[in-house]
């Protein structure tokens, strides 16, 4: 089984290179993304840590009912992007923003529900062994929340998830005070220290090292207690780490429309419930895509909801192949298609707002967020 999941690998790596040696190359685009900054914070009560994790949201709007919907106004999508703090001593705070910039970057187009199976036709995922594979470079940046979702390292004390892993849309979930962060490491034999790796103890097992949680941002956007509607479009949270983690991270980018990724398709690894222990690796095609989210039939189950969305594009400006993060892996729906149900996976979209929101959360200060 190690054997072939090391092939597919393989595999996987030939296409994601074989644009190298053509004439073409998908390309990031340049994005001049707003500026947008916080006006005035908020004490707010401490709240109650009531609510049920739930690893995955269910929405029977799809593609067309997004699409049919009334573009926000300016007023709303401040709203929308404000967002509320969450301290691990359990204060919080809310931010209003303004929106100073505004460019014309982001170039996109604008049943019963389901909650387990998200398998479409031959599983297509494959579990990540060993450790050359899980310690290094995309695989690595995945990690694991203790509320059960992944999340994926955006920079040195950052992680990127969806909102829905943090707070219902009406309630922070249990355990969101003391969130923690899981990192795989090594389980070495006969107790030898990890700075040992490189002699004959080799490690058997993968276990996980947890680093807290010392805050988090999720937009107003989704704290709404209407999850099922506009709410979606903002399912994404900010974890700030106590202590930095020492791993290569994956820088977060805008979103290209999905007829600019290469061959269609997106990436992503994280942590389904059905092979735990397990961090889960697919890739598949975009069926459809509104200006903030990504319809697609990723083969996926609950406990991956958070995972970092990426493509591979070529960088002109540093003249390489770069990974970026696009989106965030959000959950499953039932879409009514013209009379019938068509289910797929949905991804946010990280779009030139979205862009400079989770980029000032991360660097606090606009200038170093200018080029999506």
């Amino acid at each position: 089984m190690a054997g072939l999941s090391t092939l597919i690998l393989l595999l996987c790596a030939a296409k994601d290179v074989m644009t190298s040696s053509s004439h073409w190359k998908p390309t990031w685009p340049s994005y001049r993304v707003p500026v947008i900054l916080p006006q005035s914070t908020l004490n707010l009560d401490k709240p109650h840590f009531d609510a049920e994790a739930r690893l995955e949201v269910v929405s029977p709007c799809g593609p067309a009912c997004h699409k049919s919907s009334p573009l926000p106004t300016y007023e709303e999508v401040k709203h929308y992007l404000s967002y509320e703090t969450l301290y691990a001593n359990g204060s919080l705070t809310e931010t209003e923003v303004g929106i100073y910039i505004l460019s014309n970057g982001g170039d996109g187009s604008q049943g019963k529900s389901r909650t387990k199976r998200q398998i479409y036709g031959y599983d297509s995922r494959f579990s990540i062994f060993g450790k050359d594979f899980l310690l290094n470079y995309p695989f690595s940046t995945s990690v694991k929340l203790s509320t059960g979702c992944t999340g994926t390292l955006v920079a040195e004390k950052h992680v990127l998830t969806a909102a829905h892993c943090i707070h219902d849309g009406k309630s922070y979930v249990k355990g969101a005070q003391k969130l923690r962060v899981g990192f795989l490491k090594p389980k070495l034999k006969d107790g030898s220290k990890v700075a040992n790796i490189t002699n004959s103890a080799m490690p058997e097992k993968m276990k996980f090292q947890w680093i807290r949680v010392k805050r988090t941002h999720v937009p107003k956007g989704w704290i709404k207690g209407n999850a099922n509607d506009i709410g979606m479009d903002y399912d994404y949270a900010l974890l700030e780490l106590k202590k930095p983690h020492k791993r290569k991270f994956m820088k977060i980018g805008v979103s290209p429309p999905a007829r600019h990724l290469p061959g269609g398709r997106i990436h992503f690894s994280g942590y389904d419930n059905d092979r735990p222990g397990n961090l889960v690796y697919r890739f598949c095609d975009v069926k459809d895509e509104t200006y903030d989210l990504l319809y697609q039939q990723c083969d996926a189950q609950p406990g991956a909801s958070g995972s970092g969305v990426y493509v591979r594009m070529w960088k002109r400006q540093n003249n390489k192949w770069e990974r970026k993060i696009i989106g965030i892996f959000s959950g499953h729906q039932w879409v009514d298609m013209n009379g019938t149900p068509q289910d797929f996976n949905v991804a946010v979209r990280i779009t030139p707002l979205k862009y400079a929101q989770i980029c000032y959360w991360i660097k606090g200060n606009y200038l170093d967020c200018r080029e999506g």
